[in-house]
């Protein structure tokens, strides 16, 4: 061998070194592929990235309201028109202009938006406040405007206020109180009763219903009337219900106001149908 090795002039190695040569150039690069793998995703893939993004983001996120993920954007004026103002202005009942009727909203439309929106918003004559809608003034007025537009106006429809960008920062966690020493429980009080529904029903009559029931137009039963009201109450309170919150007639679901809960509906049946026994 050493006579080999000196014929080589020291350039030729013996089967060993050769083996691990040829070992060491297998296991090198299939550890770097390995190692590409696990730091930076497969070759050729942009999912890298992504992955380690997943890796490290936080356990929980904040969506604030307005951003992508937050709450839902808020109705146009048009929505909003058809949900508060439709069930008496689209046909003019109880006093209201007739929606597309230059010549009712003439004189309403001259004395301009502003003095037209604040009427709206104080209630005037058989409409409640804002229609009884539970809108901002300034979307109330946006609708005042898109409505007065439909009519003969030429109003511009006030821009949208802009949402706040940032939340304010959370309040610093209290320091955890001693646990206090424990002592015999007192005897749990009897629960309270349930409020009754007359007042949760008046508010939502005066609200959504008192514009048609008031005065009984537009085929609705007059509020207190029991001969009006006679053969609905004898279909019994569920079914009342059930047609006032699908609607029936002119009266459209939820007398127009489809924000109300059924259960408010539910109560300010159970007003009205008191009123006429």
């Amino acid at each position: 061998m050493a006579e080999q090795n000196e014929a080589c002039g020291g350039l030729c190695a013996s089967p060993a070194v050769i083996g691990l040569a040829l070992a060491a150039a297998l296991v090198v690069p299939v550890a770097g592929f390995f190692a590409a793998r696990l730091v930076g995703g497969a070759p050729g893939s942009d999912l890298g990235e992504e992955a380690a993004l997943k890796r490290i983001q936080p356990m929980a996120q904040v969506s604030l309201a307005g951003s992508a993920g937050g709450t839902k954007a808020a109705r146009g004026s048009e929505e909003n028109y058809k949900a508060t103002c439709a069930a008496c202005h689209d046909a003019g009942v109880a006093g209201a202009p007739k929606t597309g009727d230059k010549a009712a909203w003439a004189a309403r439309i001259g004395g301009g938006l502003e003095k037209l929106a604040a009427s709206g918003i104080k209630g005037k004559g058989a409409m409640p406040p804002k229609g009884g809608a539970d809108l901002s003034d300034a979307d109330f007025t946006r609708v005042v405007a898109w409505l007065a537009n439909k009519s003969g106006a030429g109003f511009k429809e006030p821009a949208a206020p802009k949402a706040e960008a940032a939340a304010a920062p959370a309040a610093p966690a209290p320091a955890a109180a001693p646990a206090p020493t424990p002592t015999a429980a007192a005897p749990a009080p009897a629960p309270a009763a349930a409020a009754p529904a007359a007042g949760n029903g008046k508010k939502t009559y005066d609200m959504a219903c008192v514009a048609c029931h008031a005065a009984g137009v537009a085929g609705a039963p007059k509020f207190g009337d029991k001969a009006a009201w006679g053969p609905r109450l004898g279909g019994g309170l569920d079914a009342l219900t059930a047609s006032a919150i699908k609607g029936k007639g002119a009266m459209p679901p939820k007398g127009g106001n489809t924000s109300i809960p059924d259960a408010d509906i539910r109560a300010a049946v159970e007003y009205m149908a008191g009123a006429a026994k």
